[in-house]
């Protein structure tokens, strides 16, 4: 049921994705919802699937966060304003942006064959809903499989004691998809570990002329940020850090 439930979350969250990266998809049918008695005499919509429903939504962004690229982008682009010494410039609002943004152009690829072979076949209604899903569930099962580490999914298929998948299509989504969140953490700490190398060593030699020209008093945050900034700048460091998140997944 946990399974169904994700899986029919993280199909209509591609379809969003999906028509919003190709121009040319089909424009969705129109669809009204209609609360109170149904033509067949049965009650309508409860309370309780109102409720449901509200829970599914609520959700279904954290779903979104955990099934794509976004979150290892995030992270490291939060431990890149961290390091150079700036905990609001940019700010949330741009980094989350260029997240997002960064997250779309990533999974172009895996979005497009969802398109392909789920949504765009559902449209024309040559394929039914449940068909669709599965269908859907291939690409994105690729994608999360290609950037987990298999100590990482071992550790889940070990507690939910399920059968050796002979394929990642035989890997349920509620062992895959927390495998390839905690993957994507230890790889952006491991990316915001380099960052912070060059930074730090400013920040030490810094220190380390103020102590010897006896100014003690005088914050060496104050003297070294202006020597990050410009390391940054010189470098191209926007351009460097966004290169190397992009090489760094595998598609």
């Amino acid at each position: 049921m946990k399974n169904k439930w994700l899986l029919t979350i993280a199909f209509a969250l591609m379809l969003v994705m999906a028509i919003q990266t190709h121009a040319h998809a089909e424009p969705l049918p129109d669809i009204s919802i209609n609360v109170g008695n149904s033509d067949d005499g049965q009650s309508g919509t409860s309370s309780l699937s109102i409720l449901l429903l509200i829970t599914v939504l609520s959700i279904a962004p954290a779903i979104l966060v955990l099934m794509t690229s976004f979150t290892r982008i995030v992270v490291v682009l939060g431990f890149v304003r961290t390091s150079i010494g700036t905990p609001t410039t940019p700010p949330t609002q741009v980094i989350i942006g260029l997240a997002m943004f960064l997250t779309f152009f990533v999974m172009a690829p895996t979005l497009s064959q969802v398109n392909q072979v789920a949504l765009q076949p559902y449209l024309k209604h040559e394929i039914s809903q449940t068909e669709a899903f599965k269908k859907a569930e291939v690409p994105m099962k690729k994608f999360m499989f290609s950037n987990t580490r298999e100590k990482d999914l071992k550790l889940f298929m070990d507690y939910s004691k399920a059968e050796k998948p002979k394929t990642y299509e035989d890997i349920p989504l509620t062992v895959l998809v927390p495998a390839y969140a905690i993957s994507e953490l230890k790889t952006a700490f491991q990316m915001g570990f380099m960052i912070f190398i060059p930074f730090l060593v400013i920040d030490m030699i810094v220190a380390s002329v103020l102590m010897s020209m006896g100014m003690m008093m005088l914050p060496p945050v104050m003297i070294s940020l202006p020597f990050k900034l410009l390391l940054f700048v010189l470098v191209d460091g926007w351009y460097l850090v966004v290169r190397s998140l992009l090489l760094s997944f595998n598609t």
